[in-house]
């Protein structure tokens, strides 16, 4: 007989019970999928990983650290050369597992003191678990007394052996390990590996994410570099004290410890712990130009509870006598810093890098390239034309070429990293501005009206501010009612240029001006110091733009780049999360973000590019006047073993024109408990994963566009099986259009018909956008339970802010 059937109790007629199974699998079924679909919601996130990078050609161990990594079976780094083994799992322990260990260490203490005759190390024994086990009041030391006469009796004859010691040691290492409530949840688990890196993989930065059987993390930098590297040992354990990052560490700064011996060139790994002071020594000869470069920031962009957010690294360097010869705390405007110092004399140096008021934790990752190496300081011009070549002149230490030739692929305008130098020994990080614009360079002197420089509209204007006093001034013919953009592009492509802007008229009246300028699009910077102003012309005449560093300051590294021309209407697009993890058949949500430039403020339509069989999205429309939208991707019915990398654009018109623009993967950063920041991420990773039978379990039967009249009522039709093991299903709208509500929802059969209502004081007739259903099962309690019974709801905790979501639905609000 079939095992289900055996079991089926038999007062319940054989007819309603064949009736109802269908139904009950179908609500077993479902569970499993909610539950699943709220660890898949909540996710798991990766903080750091250590060593951040290796050399070619290596194998070394890292550890990557990060929260809910139950279940991680595989690290997955982009590009092509590096494979991970995991080794071991570290985590904080449950109170059953620290019971369990505590047990077996007082049954071996009990052994060693029995087989060893120790009468008084048995009866300290014999006193900590009366302690431990009996009220103060009681008098069961006769019980106890019996439990000593039963071990001796147990472990007449046995012997104490070197494997006994050992285990016992092994065990009291793995409680004083064993944190149930770390310091750090976000980097309370840790994931050991072996990694491998190919001798001809191609330098560079990668992108490092986990994987497990429930999917992928959040992705941070990994480097492949060709220099020899030298690490600190990992961090193994899970911290007791709590860490300090909050503000000004409380902790004293450790004695400085005996420097770590290195050969240059080379990359040093460490992780900065509270008060930590690393210090590394190293031989150089007199005259050289000994580069540091400090990789902290650039490495974990945002940390959420650190202030200023970031490990704000500073570096020394010592002779053998002690003497400071050089410091720094950044680069510029970048918190990452940068040390050239020439070499005085032959002899021993010491460089020292610690956190800037002495926080640390063990995401206070760092990578320093050290050596007599290239680096960039300055490229001018900042950009050039769209796929076109351009030359460069490039000013920076240690550089064999003077010049270098950017050849941008990319024909739309932005901002894009390219590589300069992929034979040198450290390759150097380059952002590089790229339009389809006319181009032309200053020309001094032109440091008043009476020398301004003539510009033709559209046109770009490759300058710098030489001196601290210099003061750039164009002139341009304009009509009366002409709109035209004045926008300075300096501080996003690496200058330190902080621009103030100027538009004047004729008789010198200031019609504008401008000093920083947010730009979303621009993840990683904090401090926008760039210029923009928007304007309509008054009359006919000519106009003049000036151009200074805000600061007063100047020199050949001050160069920018101005933009004159009338609007372009265009935008940039970001997607969050840049990974998501769904089941065959299922669907999942994420956010996209339009930067709008130029005061475009049209529909951009979303959609996928070259994407794989079954894949398909819904709800992609941002719509006019709006800067963001959720979407929904539903994924093939089938799953696979690596994530899928998925690409999408989006479309809109603007003066008649098409602009199709790629969606940038990102994440959303936190720096310091408040700020968000979208920082790209290079690849958008989606995982199916789990079985294939639950994809027509719940299906979405209008797919819209539906029409919403206001003040009244919508209606959604769902399929969706009976659930007679919950005691109802709870519908939610996701981040809805403020107006729209869910009134009811009705099931009949297998279909449920979802009634959304309409608050006419909140909607506007010709409104679009689209909506995200989430079903939400609800449980009943049972009345009585004479012992403690889990729950379902216990998996479900906030879940309400889940759902099993539904594809989006487009809708438009109508008159009623």
């Amino acid at each position: 007989m079939n095992p289900i059937l055996q079991n089926t109790p038999r007062n319940i007629p054989m007819a309603v019970f064949t009736r109802w199974l269908p139904i009950c699998l179908a609500s077993t079924i479902l569970v499993g999928w909610v539950c699943q679909a709220e660890a898949q919601q909540r996710g798991f996130q990766i903080g750091y990983v250590y060593p951040a990078g290796g050399q070619q050609g290596s194998t070394f161990e890292v550890v990557v650290a990060g929260q809910f990594l139950a279940g991680a079976d595989k690290i997955l780094v982009s590009g092509p050369g590096v494979q991970a083994t995991i080794t071991e799992m570290v985590r904080p322990m449950t109170g059953r597992e620290i019971n369990d260990l505590r047990i077996q260490i007082d049954e071996l203490v009990a052994k060693r003191a029995v087989v060893m005759k120790d009468d008084r190390a048995l009866e300290e024994f014999r006193s900590f678990q009366k302690a431990k086990t009996l009220p103060k009041d009681s008098k069961g030391s006769a019980d106890m007394d019996e439990r000593i006469a039963e071990l001796k009796r147990k472990y007449a004859g046995a012997t104490w052996t070197r494997e006994d010691e050992r285990r016992l040691m092994e065990l009291r290492r793995k409680l004083a390990m064993g944190i149930r409530r770390p310091a750090n949840p976000a980097i309370s688990e840790l994931v050991i590996a072996r990694m491998t890196i190919a001798p001809d993989a191609p330098p560079g930065q990668r992108e490092l994410r986990l994987a497990t059987a429930m999917g992928v993390s959040n992705p941070l930098p990994f480097y492949v570099g060709r220099l020899a590297e030298y690490s600190e040992p990992l961090v193994k354990q899970i911290p007791e004290q709590r860490s300090a990052v909050a503000g000004t560490a409380a902790i004293r700064p450790q004695e400085p410890r005996l420097p770590i011996e290195v050969t240059t060139p080379c990359t040093i790994n460490g992780q900065i712990l509270p008060g930590e002071v690393d210090r590394y020594q190293f031989k150089a000869r007199k005259g050289q130009h000994l580069v540091a470069v400090v990789q902290a920031r650039d490495l974990i962009p945002y940390i959420a509870d650190a202030v200023p957010g970031w490990f704000q690294a500073a570096v020394a360097l010592y002779d053998k006598q002690g003497k400071e010869l050089a410091y720094v705390d950044d680069f510029r405007f970048q918190p990452d810093p940068v040390l050239c110092c020439e070499i005085p004399a032959d002899g021993v140096y010491v460089l020292e890098i610690k956190d800037a008021i002495y926080r640390g934790r063990e995401d206070f990752v760092y990578r320093i390239t050290l050596g007599e190496i290239p680096w960039v300081t300055d490229i001018f011009p900042l950009g050039g034309p769209a796929g076109k070549a351009t030359t460069v002149e490039l000013t920076g230490w240690n550089l064999p070429v003077q010049t270098w030739t950017f050849q941008p692929k990319e024909t739309a305008p932005g901002i894009y990293t390219y590589w300069v130098g992929k034979d040198w020994p450290a390759p150097v990080p380059i952002r590089f501005a790229v339009d389809t614009l006319p181009e032309t360079l200053e020309k001094e002197p032109n440091n008043s009206v009476e020398q301004a420089q003539p510009l033709q509209m559209p046109q770009i204007v490759n300058g710098r501010i030489q001196t601290s006093d210099d003061e750039d001034v164009f002139r341009f013919e304009g009509k009366a009612g002409q709109k035209v953009v004045l926008e300075v592009i300096a501080r996003r492509v690496g200058s330190p240029l902080d621009s103030l802007l100027k538009l004047c008229d004729a008789q010198g009246n200031l019609l504008a001006a401008s000093d920083d300028i947010e730009d979303p699009s621009c993840g990683w910077l904090t401090h926008y110091a760039d210029s923009r102003i928007d304007a309509t012309l008054p009359s006919d005449g000519v106009y003049y733009i000036h151009l200074r560093d805000a600061q007063h300051r100047g020199g050949p590294e001050y160069a920018y780049r101005l933009r004159i021309s009338p609007p372009r209407p265009d935008f940039e697009l970001r997607m969050v999360p840049s990974a998501l993890n769904v089941r065959p058949g299922s669907t999942a949500t994420c956010t996209v973000y339009a930067v709008r430039k130029d005061g475009f403020t049209g529909p951009i339509q979303l959609r996928l590019k070259d994407a794989p069989s079954g894949f398909r999205l819904s709800g992609g429309l941002i719509p006019a006047g709006q800067d963001q939208a959720k979407l929904t991707i539903t994924a093939p019915l089938f799953g696979a073993d690596k994530p899928y990398r998925l690409q999408l654009e989006g479309a809109a018109t603007a003066e008649g024109q098409e602009i199709v623009r790629p969606v940038v993967p990102a994440e959303d950063r936190m720096q310091a408990f408040a700020y968000h920041h979208l920082t790209p991420a290079g690849d958008f990773s989606v995982a199916v994963i789990g079985r294939e039978w639950l994809q027509n379990m719940v299906k979405l039967l209008t797919p819209g566009p539906i029409q919403i009249p206001v003040g009244g009522l919508a209606k959604v039709q769902i399929q969706m099986p009976p659930t007679p093991m919950f005691d109802r299903i709870e519908w939610l709208l996701e981040d809805a259009p403020e107006g729209i509500s869910v009134k009811e929802a009705n099931q009949t059969g297998y279909t449920t018909e979802v009634v959304l209502a309409t608050d006419p004081a909140k909607l506007k007739p010709g409104q679009k956008g689209q909506l995200t259903l989430a079903l939400v099962p609800r449980f009943a309690r049972p009345k009585q339970a004479k012992l403690p019974i889990r729950q379902p709801q216990q998996g479900l905790r906030g879940f309400p802010q889940q759902g099993i979501r539904l594809p989006a639905i487009p809708f438009e609000v109508v008159r009623q």
